[in-house]
């Protein structure tokens, strides 16, 4: 296990907002939220089927769902969602296939795209903790080129305490089953967003390929 307390700012965020999406429990007898300002964007959850049991307060979603939240999407074959009696709130998405759960977060301003890819991703609201579990892999690209990469069977994300957790095992995304971080020095990484600015101007990167296993929309 390696814990990171001092993680790339870009993965972190990333991982933050995830937990805020996965945190908007979509049903009726939701606790009324704090007044939402014109900049906080709202989340729009599409599937093939939705059931929702409002007397165990939970919701899901199957087929071809694509959560979209502002510039981050998720697309996964199920999503569930509930909440406990004290308003505690967890979401977990997962795969019927060999397919990995795919998040994917637009950076349009500093030309990154940040990719999440896990067999499950999985929400606890009472713990404040985000996971992604199999295969969990977390990557940054800067004007479609790979920057930063933190792999392993379990990355954790603690919002309580803003810090990040990998974790090894045998169902790890590396073939020897260890925790893999790979980060490029901030002058480099700087250095290719002046490079693309000023090749591209203020247009965004065509968004990367998606990794090998991925969820498609």
């Amino acid at each position: 296990m390696i814990t990171f307390c001092s993680p790339r700012a870009a993965l972190l965020s990333f991982i933050a907002i995830l937990c805020l999406s996965l945190g908007t429990m979509p049903h009726a007898q939701q606790a009324p939220a704090t007044v939402v300002t014109p900049e906080e964007p709202s989340t729009t959850i599409l599937s093939d089927t939705l059931h929702y049991d409002d007397t165990k307060r939970e919701s899901t979603f199957t087929g071809k769902v694509v959560m979209t939240r502002g510039l981050l999407t998720m697309n996964a074959d199920v999503l569930q969602m509930r909440e406990d009696k004290d308003g505690n709130q967890f979401g977990e998405a997962t795969m019927k296939s060999d397919k990995l759960v795919l998040i994917r977060q637009l950076r349009p301003e500093n030309f990154e795209v940040l990719e999440g890819v896990g067999q499950r991703a999985e929400y606890d609201g009472k713990n404040e903790t985000f996971d992604l579990v199999g295969k969990a892999v977390v990557s940054r690209y800067i004007c479609g080129k790979h920057f930063d990469t933190v792999s392993g069977q379990q990355v954790r994300y603690s919002q309580k305490t803003d810090v990040y957790q990998a974790f090894s095992g045998p169902n790890s995304a590396n073939s020897d089953g260890r925790v893999r971080s790979i980060a490029q020095p901030k002058a480099r990484a700087e250095a290719a967003v002046a490079e693309c600015k000023a090749k591209q101007g203020n247009v965004p990167p065509p968004p990367v390929t998606k990794p090998a296993g991925a969820a498609r929309p």
